[in-house]
């Protein structure tokens, strides 16, 4: 098929910048595509010229998708425009996929059988559990498991030296080191490897063995990334490994670092700054054009965006007209978004979106929502809120209030409520206490080995406790928080204080703190059990859950400094550290990414009193107060 006859029957609904990237088949190519550009179908039209205008064995061409699910789409997507049978002769893997198939054909050539994958398996989360303990002191939460399983991720992809990882200490607070290098010995001792394990195997072969790199690289001649923002450091390295043979390195990446949000998951957008330093004689092409959205949010999206300065010069430009203004929302408070979303969830007749940047910013609207009867739909539940320290230290103080004779709970509470009793004189009185069936606080005030002064701390404790029963929800967290010294324990463990603010909005619907803690359980239940209904109208995610997703209307939830952005960004505009500018940078794109999932209507949250930077930068005369 000539190169005329394939784009008249193919691509002739692509504009310029498309069919220039579907007709760029050799040497190294970073496609630019800001979102709703069409990059998947120019991608599969790639693959379709390469093999019936190019005559490149299509065996030959690896497709790397992010994930399992979007590359079973992408194979789907190809065989509806260019037959099932050819696209079986294709290869549509993730990175994972590859580095597997690697590992196993390196085993064979061995004669070693390689190690089991492991998933999740109990006994390697109790591994993590007693690391945790023993390096950091307490017992491991479901939110600390979930912590060091992600630092542990972030050590291999970003390929971490020991300065590096010591760096990371510092950040989370333990030694994560220790866990890591503890974890790794645990693993080889049984014979296991995780995902991230794949990479770093995989890695390690092609790096030890020239003549398996040189079989891999000859059998994949071409290779094709999409979503290349999300790629990691150690994936973007097998790839240049993979591609690169000589002066050969036809490797075709798709991406945009505008829209790169998992630098949690060690995304490393860089590599795309640095493509054409990487690939010699590399082109990058843009596609600028957004197919999806209203031209007010697509300009006003636009101009937010150009405030990152790690990134590539490209302006979005609007294919569809400019209808309908974006809509700040003004209250007078962050907590009155939840009684105006309500009212819009029970009018919802079209598919409307309320996206968040963590899950318990949606916990008060599903609480309300629940109550209501109002049916919803709910992307990326994560029950990590409900197992974090505060909600386990304050129900802990509630629950004690209740069974003054709880040592497990006045065990892990005394610290943190002003008794300034020490470890020592706490494990004695709770001996105490179970050998005579007496109250913890009372074996305290009956001992003479403590002093007087902390006594008297102890006393005045227990009244506290006592008052707790009387208060409504709401005035009992404040109580636990200002009163009982808390609020000050969190200050001096720098523990985040923003999630106090759904506590807050939870317990401001319950008459007591019995009440909240048997909400809270109710909630976990709920975010657990939650059964999707596909038919109904009303989405509420959060914003990494809606990547790549649109929807007809979007609300935006929390876009105020401190929050979403969690630093202040007049701060961080002096700050001489380039990985706090980086960060900023990365909840701009967050922000980003949110806003572009709009077609029709977006609508934004403002409160009185509560600057948003974000917001400033994207609404200009497109905004209209509502």
């Amino acid at each position: 098929m000539t190169e005329q006859e394939f784009l008249k029957r193919y691509a002739q609904r692509l504009n310029d910048q498309q069919r220039e990237a579907v007709v760029a088949t050799d040497g190294p190519l970073l496609l630019l595509a800001v979102p709703g550009s069409g990059k998947t179908t120019v991608l599969v039209t790639r693959l379709g010229y390469m093999i019936l205008v190019k005559g490149i064995d299509p065996a030959s061409i690896l497709t790397l998708t992010y994930t399992v699910a979007a590359a079973k789409d992408m194979k789907r997507r190809f065989a509806g425009i260019f037959s099932e049978e050819l696209a079986e002769q294709l290869e549509f893997r993730t990175i994972n996929g590859v580095c597997h198939k690697i590992i196993t054909w390196y085993g064979r050539r061995i004669g070693k059988e390689p190690y089991q994958l492991s998933e999740n398996e109990p006994m390697v989360a109790s591994f993590l559990r007693n690391a945790y303990q023993k390096v950091a002191g307490g017992f491991a939460t479901e939110a600390d498991l979930q912590d060091v399983r992600m630092r542990i991720a972030y050590i291999k992809n970003m390929a971490c030296d020991s300065q590096q990882i010591q760096n990371l200490k510092k950040e989370c607070g333990y030694d994560i080191g220790r866990i890591y290098r503890g974890y790794c010995d645990f693993m080889k001792k049984e014979s296991r490897m995780d995902f991230d394990d794949q990479l770093v195997y995989a890695y390690r072969i092609l790096q030890a063995d020239p003549k398996a790199l040189a079989l891999v690289q000859d059998r994949y001649r071409y290779i094709c990334v999409d979503e290349a923002q999300d790629t990691s450091l150690i994936q973007h390295e097998l790839i240049a490994m993979l591609a690169k043979k000589g002066k050969r390195d036809n490797l075709f990446m798709v991406g945009d670092e505008d829209q790169s949000i998992y630098g949690f998951r060690a995304a490393y957008p860089q590599a795309l700054l640095a493509f054409e330093k990487v690939h010699e004689g590399a082109r990058i092409l843009l596609m600028e054009t957004n197919y999806r959205s209203d031209a007010n949010i697509v300009k006003a999206a636009a101009r937010l965006i150009k405030k990152n300065k790690f990134r590539h010069e490209k302006t979005m430009v609007a294919s569809a007209e400019a209808c309908l203004p974006i809509r700040k929302i003004s209250l007078a408070a962050r907590s009155a978004q939840y009684s105006y979303l309500e009212k819009v969830a029970k009018d919802a007749t079209e598919e409307t979106a309320i996206l968040f940047r963590d899950n318990e910013s949606a916990l008060p609207l599903i609480d309300r929502l629940e109550r209501a009867g109002i049916p919803y739909r709910m992307r990326g539940s994560d029950l990590v809120f409900f197992s974090r320290k505060m909600i386990r230290d304050i129900t802990d103080i509630i629950a004690f209030a209740k069974d003054p004779y709880d040592t497990q709970r006045f065990m892990n509470i005394y610290y943190k409520v002003g008794s300034y009793l020490t470890k020592e004189y706490a494990t004695a009185a709770c001996g105490i206490s179970r050998a005579q069936g007496i109250p913890v606080l009372d074996a305290i005030s009956g001992s003479e080995s403590i002093p007087r002064r902390t006594q008297e701390n102890c006393q005045q404790l227990q009244r506290q406790l006592k008052e707790l029963g009387r208060f409504h929800a709401k005035d009992g967290l404040n109580f636990i928080l200002g009163t009982m010294g808390y609020g000050a324990y969190m200050d001096r463990v720098k523990m985040d204080r923003s999630k106090i603010f759904v506590l807050r909005a939870l317990a401001g619907r319950e008459a007591n703190l019995d009440g909240l803690v048997r909400r809270l359980s109710e909630l976990q239940e709920i975010c657990r059990q939650h059964r999707q209904d596909t038919d109904c109208p009303l989405i509420l995610s959060t914003i990494h859950s809606s990547k790549g997703l649109e929807y007809d209307e979007v609300y935006i939830l929390d876009v105020l400094d401190g929050v979403f952005p969690d630093q202040r960004p007049d701060n961080v505009v002096y700050s001489s550290d380039v990985k706090t500018k980086q960060e900023l940078e990365e909840q701009r794109r967050l922000f980003y990414v949110a806003v572009t999932r709009a077609k029709k209507r977006l609508n934004i949250f403002a409160y009185d009193h509560a600057p948003s930077t974000f917001l400033t930068e994207l609404l200009g005369k497109y905004a209209v107060n509502r």
